[in-house]
């Protein structure tokens, strides 16, 4: 139960952090910065790889699946997110 408190309170304290981290930055730099770091948040991939692969049960596997999923697309999208950004600055 103590694990769990802790638990709990990191993760509130982690969504705190964050909003007031993305509240600060200005607009302009809001897209730029969330797609380079979608781009680089391959650490979830492997995350979730993991957990899929350790197949303790089939509730954390199928989480585990989903985690891959979704980490996949979050990185593909900043990929193509930044890469779209970067075309506008190229000369033609």
């Amino acid at each position: 139960m103590e694990g769990l408190v802790i638990s709990v309170t990191i993760f509130v304290l982690a969504i705190f952090v964050g909003f007031e981290v993305i509240t600060k930055v200005p607009p302009t730099l809001h897209t730029p910065l969330m797609s380079g770091s979608n781009a680089i948040s391959g650490i979830t991939l492997v995350g979730a790889l993991l957990s899929a692969g350790a197949q303790h049960t089939t509730l954390t596997t199928a989480l585990g699946f989903t985690a891959v999923v979704f980490a996949t697309i979050n990185v593909v999208g900043g990929y193509m997110v930044t890469h779209r950004m970067l075309e506008m600055f190229r000369k033609k």
